[in-house]
């Protein structure tokens, strides 16, 4: 378990999780948890608020896109997949979402997908896209398509 400062930015201190409290505070949208840490160099003090990244599981092989390319349609999340100069839409199944990447069933690392000027398109519209090849990893992406990585 990591803490972070109340901006999420900087890592304070690494420790163990203890335990959990079993309410949420409908507020602030927060949980109570109970952690040991060494803090050594006196970087946490008593009811100090910050924010947990907690490591649950660690999925293997698991297909990440930018979380910014998903689309949703009522309860039912796509992509559009760019092949051949045209938007194919494609249902998908996300996952765990975290640094703006989420996890996803339904496409395959490689497929091109459309991140932006979502307005325009539609299934099976012609597109453009800018810049050329994109360029892998969450960094990537141009005006009409990123690849996932």
């Amino acid at each position: 378990m990591d803490a972070f400062d109340r901006g999420a930015q900087k890592k304070v201190a690494s420790g163990m999780l203890l335990t959990l409290d079993n309410q949420i505070d409908t507020t602030t949208g927060t949980v109570k948890a109970r952690a040991s840490f060494e803090n050594k160099d006196a970087a946490l003090f008593p009811n100090e608020f910050v924010n947990i990244r907690l490591l649950v599981d660690t999925l293997h092989d698991a297909t990440l896109i930018p979380s910014s390319a998903i689309q949703h349609n009522g309860q039912v999340a796509f992509v559009y997949v760019l092949l051949d100069n045209t938007a194919h839409m494609r249902s998908i199944k996300p996952g765990v979402t975290d640094a703006g990447m989420t996890e996803v069933a339904g496409v395959s690392p490689g497929d091109v997908l459309a991140n932006s000027s979502f307005e325009k398109l539609q299934d099976n519209a012609k597109v453009v896209v800018s810049g050329g090849k994109p360029a892998p990893g969450p960094a990537s992406g141009n005006a009409t398509g990123s690849k996932s990585p």
